[in-house]
């Protein structure tokens, strides 16, 4: 009996002990769209944009972070099947995100086909798509190294 805790907890440390950058990887409250209010924003003053898989509506935000808002309809099949959807897409975007630059409002639509596309694929064209609607996000510039005078 004694032992088998000391199992499981040795385990439960080893496993409480690595690391993990949730910042990184993460996606936050404050890159989403969590309201009709900013989804009927986007959808009345912003741009669309389209391709094979995903219709995309954008609009500059002026914050900090793009954030992201998704509408899967029932055309696309059941729930299972638009949750499953979403959880691609949602993966796509939290390893992704920093490709795409920062300061917009993007709904994304994915039509019938994604279901059925491959993980690569739908990865690819996502951001291909973004990177062509709100452009790809420009690397930080090193700093300046100091000029001798001499």
């Amino acid at each position: 009996m004694d032992e088998e805790f000391w199992r499981t907890a040795a385990a439960r440390d080893a496993i409480a002990s690595r690391p993990y950058n949730r910042s990184r990887l993460g996606f936050p409250r404050a890159c989403r769209l969590l309201h009709r209010p900013e989804y009927e924003r986007v959808y009345r003053s912003g741009k669309r944009r389209s391709s094979r898989l995903f219709t995309l509506h954008y609009l500059p935000n002026g914050l900090e972070c793009s954030r992201f808002g998704m509408s899967v309809g029932r055309a696309l099949g059941g729930a299972v099947v638009r949750n499953r959807i979403r959880r691609r897409v949602r993966e796509i975007l939290r390893h992704r995100r920093q490709e795409i630059s920062s300061g917009w409002d993007i709904i994304l639509h994915p039509r019938g086909t994604v279901a059925a596309a491959n993980f690569a694929e739908l990865g690819n064209e996502l951001i291909s798509l973004l990177q062509s609607a709100v452009g790809a996000a420009v690397p930080a510039a090193p700093p300046a190294l100091p000029h001798n005078a001499g």
